[in-house]
């Protein structure tokens, strides 16, 4: 079965659109293949207005989310991976979802004879206020 992340990062995305609101992402920069501009990372992460107003030829695919922006007036081509996404929420009240930190290595496809594992634990999903 593919992965409901990036299915819940394009909802959340049109959700947050319908409501008049500015979308914007939580980013882990250091998952591998990130390209974010890097003067504009703090502790590791980094937020984007993933706005209409703001990018350029946004594609929210389900193996790569890209888009064109500007910081300080340069433009910067960005790309990542949607497990490197930690967070989508509106600008202004904070409603969106934050998802559990994706290990690189739990990104690699089972092999068609292996087992899918059963999840530990209970759900994992948080509530932002």
């Amino acid at each position: 079965m593919t992965p409901s992340k990036p299915y819940l990062i394009r909802a959340f995305y049109d959700w947050i659109l319908d409501n008049d609101l500015t979308p914007h992402l939580l980013i882990d920069a250091d998952f591998p293949g990130t390209m974010v501009p890097e003067q504009h990372i703090q502790n590791g992460q980094i937020i984007l207005n993933i706005s209409p107003g703001a990018v350029q030829n946004l594609q929210l695919d389900n193996e790569l989310i890209n888009f064109s922006a500007r910081f300080s007036g340069e433009p910067f081509a960005i790309s990542f991976s949607p497990d490197a996404v930690l967070g989508i929420y509106a600008n202004e009240n904070g409603q969106g979802m934050l998802f559990e930190p994706t290990l690189p290595e739990e990104t690699d496809k089972i092999e068609e004879d292996e087992a899918p594992k059963k999840p530990t634990g209970g759900p994992s999903l948080k509530v932002v206020k």
